[in-house]
């Protein structure tokens, strides 16, 4: 499929660089370069902001920083303006990089906060610019700057420059889409912290797209500064650039690498079929009603929308298919509805795996949030191949526990140590790269990605690092295990509880962790749906996974783990044989208080 697009690509480019030869007049070449140059804009900006959800506002200023690297060496230095391309480029770039190098680090600093950074950013470089030798306050001229000759006329040089960079930047951003680090910032768009946690590199692919994103802006910068001739800091760094890159990227559909462009087009077209009837603030003001209308009814985007559509008729004729089986085949045994598959393949009563040595050491662990100590001096052993519960009153400390082994948080002393190698003060997806992995006691899947991709996430970025095609490989047979085959195309809110527990399972066994820790996975299930899932653990324990259960559920911990351990306000007070530990006095007091008798006793 990949190979088709890369053909048509480049037919689309060679049929596009034919235009010129057709003696178009000036003024249509100059309209498709308008057109190209945002759609440049809009689709670079979607590169960090539409993949990843760190929604920009300061677009123009990595653009600026092209327009001026431009005017500056050519305008006054008679740099050949060509050269001057892969300047305006690293310049945004690095630009770019080092805002990202700082913002990136602070959690604090996504949504709101990370746009209004942004948008701070334009205006203190317009003040740094207009307040330096780099403009001073009138403005570079480049009318005298020569333009390369590549086609007959000015006009037809514009175009087959802004086309040139047009296509580039939609093969990167097709390319980004569709590889391992598109999927990546789809899933940080999502969820940041869970993809972390599920091995992506989260800084790293952010400052990634940040620089890509920035480079492009900053060669359209470039490009445009020598098509209007006249540098200004009013105009480059006005507030209208970003606001119009935004609306085209959310009106074409932002989750897609071509969305960008249709809106561009669309918007681009508006805006000058207004301006020519003399009508450009009511196109202006058509166009906001336009995306107004687009988030309320159609969030997706035009072509999200028209996507949404086709994948709804697939499925309906997928369904009116199976709908028309002959029932023939039911009865001749062709197709078996008596008995379908259960999740899991061992019975809750199967023989427990063989125990080997220590595989996670934890080792006098404190964490604490500004002075309150949630954990403290917790020591801790699992071994290869067992089961360890993990139990305890709410609030005593076991989400904490799992979150500071995991990497999320970062304990504040102690070692934890797994097979061998130190966790502490490695980040979350160099954690999950080591063999540990997690569910959530409220699943969090990743909304916009669909359960196949979901499952596929983690066969890319946990322990294996599989290539694209392995891991959906890999994410069919772990969802063939837990029982969601059939819901491989289905996204997540289509999921009942039940489901979504189970895709829980299936996402973190692609990882191939050789540990993982199950969060109240029990939580909300009917009894029919505990059992099932009791039968799965015991499957997964079985194929040489240990497991750290957390549960309060204590049927379940009693039948399925092998060892417990006790917390209680961030402290081990007990650990043992299931059986032996539950009743101990300390245990009973610390789930169940302590006897009223004994507390009148103490009081006389």
């Amino acid at each position: 499929m990949r190979t088709a697009a890369r053909g048509w690509f480049v037919v689309a480019t060679l049929l596009l660089a034919l235009v010129p030869l057709a003696g178009l007049p000036a003024f249509y070449e100059s309209f498709l370069y308008l057109i190209f140059y945002w759609i440049v804009l809009a689709t670079s900006w979607n590169i960090l902001s539409g993949y990843s959800g760190y929604f920009s506002f300061g677009h123009g200023a990595f653009f600026g920083v092209g327009m001026y690297t431009t005017a500056v060496l050519s305008g006054k230095f008679d740099v050949p303006f060509l050269w001057t391309l892969p300047v305006a480029a690293l310049l945004a770039a690095l630009f770019g990089l080092g805002i990202g190098a700082v913002v990136f680090r602070v959690r604090s600093m996504r949504g709101e906060l990370f746009a209004l950074l942004t948008l701070a950013v334009t205006f203190v470089l317009a003040t740094i610019v207009l307040n330096t030798p780099i403009d001073g306050g009138p403005g570079v001229y480049l009318s005298a700057v020569p333009l390369p000759k590549l086609a007959e006329s000015p006009s037809s040089t514009f175009y087959l420059l802004a086309l040139a960079l047009t296509m580039i930047c939609l093969w990167v951003a097709y390319e980004i889409y569709h590889s391992r680090l598109g999927t990546g910032l789809f899933a940080i768009h999502d969820d940041e912290d869970v993809a972390e946690v599920l091995g992506v590199p989260t800084f790293r692919y952010k400052l990634a797209a940040f620089g890509v994103s920035c480079a492009f802006a900053g060669v359209a910068g470039a490009i445009h500064a020598l098509f209007v001739s006249y540098v200004t800091v009013g105009e480059t760094f006005a507030i209208a650039v970003p606001l119009n890159v935004v609306l085209m990227s959310v009106l074409g559909g932002s989750r897609h690498w071509l969305g960008p462009a249709i809106g561009a087009t669309v918007v681009t077209a508006l805006l000058y079929a207004f301006t020519a009837g003399d009508y450009a603030v009511a196109g202006r003001a058509l166009v906001g009603l336009i995306l107004i209308l687009v988030i309320l009814f159609m969030p997706e985007g035009i072509l999200g929308q028209i996507l949404k559509r086709l994948k709804q008729r697939s499925r309906a004729a997928g369904a009116a298919a199976a709908a028309r089986v002959p029932a023939a085949a039911v009865a001749n045994g062709t197709i078996n509805v008596a008995a379908p598959a259960a999740p899991g393949v061992a019975p809750i009563a199967a023989a427990p795996a063989p125990k080997g040595g220590v595989l996670l050491r934890v080792r006098g662990v404190e964490k604490t949030f500004f002075g309150l100590q949630a954990l403290a001096d917790v020591d801790m052993e699992v071994r290869e191949g067992e089961i360890l519960g993990l139990v305890g009153p709410n609030g005593s400390g076991k989400s904490t526990m799992i979150n500071v082994v995991s990497g999320h948080y970062r304990a504040t002393r102690g070692q934890i140590l797994f097979r061998g190698r130190e966790l502490v003060g490695l980040p979350a997806h160099r954690v999950a790269r080591e063999g540990i992995a997690r569910t959530y006691q409220i699943p969090r899947p990743f909304a916009h990605l669909t359960v196949l991709d979901n499952v596929a996430l983690t066969a890319m970025f946990g322990r294996q690092t599989l290539r694209r095609a392995e891991a959906e490989r890999e994410a069919r047979r772990w969802l063939e295990f837990t029982g969601l085959a059939a819901k491989h195309d289905a996204l997540p809110d289509e999921l009942n509880l039940h489901q979504r527990k189970f895709l829980e399972f299936a996402r973190t066994l692609a990882a191939r962790p050789g540990l993982l820790f199950l969060d109240e996975v029990l939580s909300g299930l009917t009894p029919p749906e505990i059992d099932a899932a009791m039968r799965l653990i015991r499957s997964i324990r079985d194929q040489g996974t240990s497991i750290v259960f957390v549960e309060h559920v204590m049927r379940a911990v009693m039948e399925l783990t092998d060892r417990v351990v006790v917390l209680s306000y961030g402290r081990v007070i007990a650990e043992g044989n299931p059986a032996e530990v539950m009743r101990r006095p300390e245990v009973v007091t610390a789930y169940l208080g302590k006897p009223h008798v004994a507390a009148d006793r103490a009081h006389v």
